[in-house]
């Protein structure tokens, strides 16, 4: 028998010598009067062996255990925190010392006490009573090192969250950082949406979406690339402001910065364009940063163990596309033709996806700019052929008026002055439909209920979205979008998938 096999073996044993004393080791409920953080920070003031008779009820996990004969100590872990327990056989029920002695790490259990302070000066609850919560039987990994594996953190996050505080306190601060989006938002008069996730058509991105299947129509449905035609048809029936946070699905690549589900923020705003979206963004986030880090700087760590300090403070450095690559790459695309630039790409070992002069430079910008560009700068007016929801350049027929901020070579999100003309929209995605979309080869109807809501009239109109998991990954200081994200998507292990196939 293995080691682990023989611990877990001990502990059904205890289980099952418990629930012989008539203990439950899965009771219903428990009285929780405090946290672990509560009391550490309330009693800190206490001096040495000072004791109180206040009285407490704490509830957590055992992360460490010392048993010494006729008393024990023990660290109780929580959300909040860890504290100190102190169990003393003659100050406890009769009979319930016997109990804790089968007690192991990684039990839940439930602290009625009062509090002193150690020798050593550590805040204690000394136990007056103390019941089994949940009696485990998987040992946690050793104190020491926790898990290091990690493709096992991502696998198993609740092991992950149990034996690092600095992972919980990542998800905190992720959630934190949604709520102060929203508060952003709020005080703005923008009014939060929901939209479908599952689509008879698709929209709103060129990706490969996921494929389902509705079995009460017997048709093919598809999960969410993007919530913009909906929202667009929201501000066609009079709400002037509106946003929502949902989840996307494509069916692409998964690298640090991609996850095929991930969160986005998307919002469109009557009477502006794409200037007061760049403008409404890094206001956004320097709110954010603030309010979570107490600055706008962020200290990150690249990919390549370079250390940079980031500055979110608004307004963010402003450059066109074009400019970029003249500052980067030291050509000028403006005055270059499709053929020179595709010799161009061809002398860099560029890979290119047509020989279209727009989907030249946007070759040569992503490969040679993009991955440069560190701290948070929108680069705006891009070639018309990277998208067909936005309108022409009011002043360059040849560029689209979009912008995509970038920061830490990483694209944030994508922003337009919105196209509002139905029918050059239509002419657009019909042509889009005739090329194909996000390498989707099975013939895809244009969706005609979005064209006529643009018939019925859109105002100008600016929108932007953005990734929440990349933005939590920057503004946190993490190294993927995984560490970001608190079940990622991950390839079966070989073991899990020899009994999917079998089951299949």
């Amino acid at each position: 028998m293995s080691e682990e096999n023989r611990l877990v073996q001990e502990r059904i044993k205890k289980l099952n010598d418990l629930k012989e004393l008539g203990i439950n080791p899965y009771p219903y409920s428990y009285d929780v009067t405090h946290k672990a953080l509560d009391v550490n920070t309330k009693y800190d003031s206490l001096k040495e062996e000072e004791k109180v008779d206040d009285e407490v009820c704490i509830a957590g996990r055992i992360m460490n255990f010392r048993k010494m004969g006729k008393a024990s100590f023990m660290h109780v872990q929580d959300q909040s925190g860890k504290i100190q327990i102190y169990l003393r056989k003659d100050d406890l029920p009769e009979g319930v010392y016997d109990i804790v002695k089968k007690f192991d790490i990684g039990d839940i259990i439930g602290i009625k006490g009062t509090i002193f302070k150690t020798r050593l000066g550590e805040v204690t609850v000394y136990a007056k009573e103390c019941d089994l919560l949940t009696k485990t039987l998987e040992p946690l990994p050793e104190k020491y090192h926790g898990l290091q594996d990690t493709e096992l953190r991502y696998r198993m996050r609740y092991l992950d969250l149990v034996m690092s505080s600095d992972v919980r306190k990542v998800f905190e601060k992720r959630s934190l950082m949604i709520r102060l989006i929203r508060d952003f938002l709020a005080e703005r008069k923008f009014m939060e949406v929901e939209t479908p996730l599952l689509q008879t058509q698709y929209g709103g991105a060129s990706a490969r979406p996921f494929v389902t299947h509705i079995n009460a129509w017997n048709m093919p449905m598809y999960l969410s690339i993007s919530p913009e035609l909906y929202l667009k048809r929201l501000v066609v029936g009079g709400f002037e402001k509106v946003f929502t946070i949902c989840k996307n699905f494509r069916n692409e690549g998964v690298d640090r910065s991609h996850n095929p589900e991930f969160t986005m923020i998307e919002l469109y705003q009557a009477y502006t364009d794409y200037d007061g979206m760049m403008k409404l963004m890094e206001e956004c986030f320097e709110y954010v940063a603030l309010k979570l880090n107490g600055t706008t700087k962020v200290d990150y760590v690249m990919p390549d163990g370079f250390k940079v300090e980031l500055d979110f403070k608004a307004p963010w450095k402003r450059v066109t596309l074009m400019d970029s690559i003249k500052e980067y790459v030291g050509i000028d695309v403006n005055t270059m033709s499709a053929a020179e630039l595709e010799d161009f790409c061809i002398s860099k070992t560029i890979e290119y996806e047509n020989v279209e002069w727009g989907a030249l430079v946007m070759a040569i910008f992503d490969e040679l700019v993009e991955p440069k560009i560190i701290q948070p700068t929108h680069v705006y007016d891009r070639p018309k052929e990277a998208t067909p929801l936005c309108k022409i350049h009011r002043k360059d027929s040849r560029l689209n008026e979009q912008c995509e901020p970038v920061c830490v070579g990483m694209e944030l999100g994508n922003m337009y002055s919105e196209l509002n003309d139905p029918l050059i929209q239509e002419a657009l995605l019909k042509a889009q439909d005739e090329r194909g979309r996000g390498g989707d080869e099975e013939a895809h109807p244009m969706d005609k209920d979005f064209i006529n809501a643009i018939r019925v009239g859109l105002p100008p109109t600016g929108g932007i979205g953005w990734g929440i998991d990349r933005m939590a990954l920057i503004l946190l200081a993490q190294d993927s979008v995984r560490d970001v994200i608190l079940f990622p998507t991950m390839k079966p292990l070989v073991e899990e998938a020899k009994s999917s196939e079998k089951n299949e």
